[in-house]
């Protein structure tokens, strides 16, 4: 019994060690919890693709999310620090694609968990490689 513990251990350490993520993943990540944190710039162009006519355009720190019944969401902060949400209604003819217009400095090897400020002990988890 102790051998078949002991085989499944290091059969998971070996698969844990080549299955690690490509850096590309995790600065998506980071980039992906960044603007959903509204900290990057972004564009979203909604288009008509039947007619190829701009339907919608925002602007903003915005963060894009898709609804279950598949609308998209956009979830975005002004700057007096008010939010606002919008849906669009996506279907055969309607697309729409977002750029981010800022850079960001998110590191690829650290990550923050971001807790309720009405926590009585706040704090941030820092990962490092």
């Amino acid at each position: 019994m102790k051998k078949a513990i002991l085989i499944i251990l290091i059969l998971t350490l070996v698969l844990t060690i080549f299955t690690g993520c490509r850096e590309s993943d995790k600065v998506s990540y980071n980039l992906s919890m960044e603007a959903d944190n509204f900290n990057i710039y972004r564009l979203v162009t909604v288009i008509n693709t039947r007619t190829d006519e701009v339907m919608f355009q925002i602007r903003g720190n915005i963060s894009i999310t898709k609804e279950a019944d598949g609308d998209l969401a956009i979830i975005g902060e002004d700057e007096n620090g008010k939010y606002f949400k919008h849906f669009v209604c996506l279907s055969r003819d309607v697309s729409y694609v977002v750029e981010q217009l800022s850079t960001s400095n998110v590191e690829k090897h650290k990550f923050e968990i971001n807790f309720n400020p009405k926590m009585i002990f706040p704090f941030d988890a820092t990962v490092i490689d």
